[in-house]
């Protein structure tokens, strides 16, 4: 068997071991998530009230009218956009201000105790201002979320820049490199690490930031369904409200993974 051969072997072998464990891994959660809805339609009516905890037949059953009467596909719309705006907007504005201030260190230095402080302010208390300046309209949520997601894309950006060697940029320098070439080269693949745990990080404060924004005051969106279900009881239409973020979530969670997949393929596979 040749050098070739036997490299093929151990690709096709780590590829399989990795299928397998994938395939594993996804088992235990579909079982785990099996677990818990049975557990829970047993013991509604038993172990807690079914008044405040519904049934997950009864939940189902509420995704089906909603699909049917086009409240669901309305009302996750508004959500999905005003989401998507907020980490898109956050996550750019983030990022470029990440790198301006690896750049001016000295601005960088100026503006460090302004940002922790506004990094600090409850952005949840900042909804009823928001509603004086901008409205109840789309823009508010998207504002709002996307405040959320920029400190936390922003603090994670920069701290990845600023771990990134200084020897390892000189030697870039001796080498004749430009300044585009340091960027590209250097500074971007260096900073993909805190990148991506900012983008992670901001998912869940995108959403929070939108339906915050809806649970103030909207009208629509999947935020206003919690409300609106939540003062007739309607426990099955919470739920299916929630269970539609967490898919949200958890649909932009693997979007950034194949993200992070993508970025950091130089790295060895482990077993």
């Amino acid at each position: 068997m040749t050098t070739v051969d036997i490299l093929e072997t151990r690709i096709e072998r780590t590829w399989w071991q990795r299928h397998n464990h994938s395939v594993r891994i996804a088992a235990w959660r579909l079982l785990a998530l099996s677990l818990f809805l049975a557990l829970w339609q047993y013991g509604s009516g038993r172990w807690f009230n079914e008044v405040f905890m519904s049934r997950p037949t009864e939940v189902v059953v509420q995704f089906v009218t909603w699909i049917g009467d086009g409240t669901l596909l309305r009302h996750t719309g508004i959500t999905a956009l005003e989401v998507a705006l907020s980490f898109v907007v956050g996550s750019i504005a983030g990022i470029v201000a990440a790198f301006v201030l690896a750049a001016l260190k000295t601005l960088d230095e100026t503006l460090q105790p302004f940002i922790y402080a506004l990094y600090s302010l409850p952005k949840v208390a900042l909804a009823p201002m928001f509603i004086v300046w901008f409205g109840i309209g789309v823009d508010m949520k998207v504002i709002l979320g996307a405040m959320m997601v920029f400190f936390l894309v922003f603090l994670n950006t920069l701290e990845g820049i600023k771990s990134i060697d200084d020897g390892l940029i000189d030697a870039v320098r001796l080498m004749n490199a430009n300044k585009r070439q340091i960027l590209t080269r250097v500074l971007v693949p260096g900073s993909m690490a805190g990148l991506i745990v900012g983008l992670k990080l901001g998912i869940p404060y995108a959403l929070i930031g939108a339906v915050v924004g809806e649970l103030v005051a909207s009208n629509r969106g999947i935020g206003y369904l919690v409300v609106a279900n939540s003062a007739y009881y309607n426990m099955a239409g919470v739920f299916a409200a929630l269970f539609v973020l967490a898919a949200g979530a958890w649909l932009l969670s693997a979007l950034v993974n194949a993200l992070e997949r993508r970025s950091q393929r130089w790295k060895p596979v482990r077993d």
